[in-house]
């Protein structure tokens, strides 16, 4: 034993560092200069870079997957607009027609506000899930075509406002689903809007 000695006491010392780890008894060290293992809880390395989904140049189209949104038919295009537009009917014509025969210019306002909050909430509604009472009914729905999620409350306003293009030209806009490859009316193509099958 020496003065200066870093083993003071005469205990062999380990010459291969155990890293911070409790030497298992039948397990051996780890190599000198090699760092240990990562478990959980540690970062991983970084790997291979994930492949991007899709095919370069197009879009991948959330809610879709790979597969192709099958497309409403004009009778259910159709059938949703009957059954959204008998809804407004409802709401207005009772109080409206009530307010005029009783000449209740109130009554007849009151229906005239019904129907107008009835149109606003179906617009709100499709703006946020996709669907108006006839399209649930139904079983379509309105999305963008270019990620598969609904239009938002202010494009499906602006939706709603452009269907006067399907009523220009003799309401060809509105019969144009029946033959247009993605089933569009007019104003889905300027919205860069599609009906899906739900």
């Amino acid at each position: 034993m020496s003065f200066g000695s870093p083993n003071p006491y005469g205990q062999p010392q380990d010459p291969q560092p155990n890293y911070g780890y409790p030497q298992q008894p039948g397990y051996p060290q780890a190599p000198q200069g090699v760092p240990p293992q990562q478990g959980y809880g540690y970062p991983q390395q970084p790997g291979y870079p994930q492949a991007p989904q899709g095919y370069p140049g197009y879009p991948q189209q959330a809610g879709y997957g790979m597969q192709q949104p099958v497309y409403a038919n004009w009778g259910q295009r159709f059938l949703s607009k009957l059954i959204d537009v008998i809804l407004y009917l409802v709401a207005y014509l009772p109080l409206a027609g009530i307010g005029v025969a009783a000449k209740v210019p109130a009554l007849a306002l009151l229906g005239f506000v019904a129907g107008i909050g009835v149109l606003i909430w179906q617009v709100i509604q499709e703006g946020r899930t996709g669907q108006t009472v006839g399209k649930k009914v139904v079983g379509t729905r309105t999305l963008k075509e270019d990620t598969g999620q609904p239009l938002g409350g202010g494009m499906a306003f602006v939706r709603q406002l452009a269907h006067f293009l399907d009523g220009l030209p003799c309401y060809l806009g509105y019969l144009w689903p029946a033959w247009d490859a993605k089933r569009q009316t007019f104003s889905d193509k300027v919205c860069g809007s599609i009906v899906v099958k739900d």
